[in-house]
């Protein structure tokens, strides 16, 4: 059974004038935010600023003291919520006896699914565990536990999915394989909100980026626009060149300045802040 592409649908994830006070804290100051289908949204924000209680909220487990929030047009604590929603919690542990086949099973049932093997089969295959049905959890990596993680989040075709930190504890090819099966739920108009410290990956899959400081949105947009030029260097005979001012459209007349010179130019590097830079800038700012 594959996993069904919708269209014409409300947004996966409505949060309007989000508020929660836990005991005169202020977890959430009203926040808001819209993640649309197929759309990848990275959730960013230091300990404590207000994450986990958002996606807790989002799963119908807490109630907000004040605002909205709708998961495809319901709310979160309904029926047609739970079944349009999947979620991986960060810390999770699955009973080591089931087999991998065995522990979505049980998963469809829980979630009243009317997948059968076949949808087991290719949610094994998406997260590249096809050759690992019939093995025990309590034999398998911890990598290979998150995978199949995401494979039961995916039970029942959910239009959303909410990820913490779904690849903190896989390798490199691991992560990779993630990457690819984001892409293709994309593709299928699954919408993802994706919590991780690994800042890396969140800037090589997500579509945008919501980070959230002292429970308040305080940047939000594509990871280009987040980040910003820091100058340019060039590579001559002579060494490196570093112009820490310029930008992009400042390279050819440097590059021409160069030549005239009598350099030889041999590389050309237009330098932007990572969103691990940027990330930081922003918080810290709030944190002052």
């Amino acid at each position: 059974m594959g996993l069904r592409t919708l269209a014409g649908m409300p947004p996966a994830l409505s949060v309007q004038a989000l508020e929660k006070r836990y005991d005169g804290v202020q977890a959430l100051a009203g926040v808001d935010l819209v993640v649309e289908e197929g759309e990848l949204v990275g959730l960013l924000g230091p300990n404590g600023a207000g994450k986990s209680t958002l996606v807790k909220i989002a799963c119908g487990l807490v109630r907000p003291t004040s605002g909205a929030v709708e998961i495809c047009g319901a709310p979160p604590t309904s029926a047609d919520a739970r079944r349009a929603l999947g979620y991986l919690a960060e810390l999770f542990r699955f009973p080591g006896w089931y087999s991998a086949d065995e522990l979505l099973s049980l998963h469809q049932r829980l979630a009243g699914s009317d997948g059968d093997r076949a949808e087991r089969a290719e949610l094994l295959r998406l997260v590249g565990l096809d050759e690992a049905a019939d093995r025990s959890i309590d034999t398998m990596s911890k990598g290979m536990q998150q995978r199949l993680g995401i494979a039961q989040a995916l039970i029942g075709s959910p239009r959303l999915l909410l990820l913490d930190e779904p690849t903190s504890a896989l390798d490199p090819a691991g992560r990779r394989t993630v990457r690819t099966l984001l892409e293709e739920l994309r593709g299928r108009g699954v919408a993802v909100m994706l919590n991780s410290h690994l800042l890396s990956e969140v800037e090589l899959v997500c579509d945008r980026v919501a980070i959230i400081s002292r429970g308040k949105f305080v940047a939000e947009g594509s990871p280009e626009e987040l980040s910003h030029a820091r100058g340019v260097e060039i590579e001559t005979g002579s060494g490196m060149h570093s112009f820490p001012d310029a930008e992009r459209e400042d390279a050819p007349r440097l590059v021409a300045d160069l030549v005239a010179r009598g350099e030889s130019v041999y590389e050309v590097r237009i330098l932007r802040t990572s969103l691990e830079e940027s990330y930081l800038e922003v918080v810290e700012d709030t944190q002052e």
